[in-house]
């Protein structure tokens, strides 16, 4: 719980900085590669978050592996994280951030569940619908399971719409039994 709540404030910290300068959008992708980045080096990611390895090589091996790569905000930022030994958590404060600013910019993000891919046309009417139920601009977010057997369920937040071909056979199987 202690580390949910250091990630909001570091990411509401972040959110308002990139606020301030206009750069809600920029920020966001840079600290969402170097999230990718860490999650694709686990060695790197070890490195940086171990207590073990002193500040100031942490802070060096930083400035040599994303030299140029980040603006010198988000660079500043990562310098505070390894100052402050809270590497471990930059995941959870990218994914507070990124909450932070879809909102700020009226997005909504819908998680979609589908058996098979989603293709593009599809998603795009799907988003369209959504928006229209919403009001909001909706981001999706897209995942796989094969137990669904076929449709979709959309997560939105607190929303759960569950067209899936599986939840409509239970529903007629509970209704057969019952019968």
């Amino acid at each position: 719980m202690l580390s949910l709540q250091l990630a909001i404030k570091y990411s509401r910290a972040m959110f308002l900085l990139a606020q301030e300068e206009g750069k809600l959008v920029e920020y966001g992708q840079e600290l969402q590669s170097l999230a990718e980045g860490l999650e694709s080096a686990p060695e790197l990611k070890a490195f940086l978050e171990s207590p073990m390895i002193p500040r100031q090589a942490k802070q060096e091996a930083a400035e040599k592996i994303f030299a140029g790569e980040l603006s010198p905000m988000v660079m500043n930022f990562l310098r505070l994280l390894l100052d402050k030994q809270r590497v471990s958590i930059f995941g959870e404060i990218v994914r507070q951030y990124e909450n932070f600013a879809n909102e700020a910019q009226g997005i909504l993000v819908a998680d979609v569940t589908t058996a098979r891919d989603l293709s593009d046309s599809l998603g795009e009417r799907l988003m369209a619908k959504l928006g229209e139920v919403t009001g909001k601009k909706i981001k999706l977010r897209k995942h796989l399971d094969e137990k669904l057997l076929g449709g979709a369920v959309v997560r939105m937040g607190d929303r759960l719409l569950d067209g899936s071909l599986r939840s409509r056979m239970k529903a007629l199987e509970a209704q057969l039994l019952a019968d």
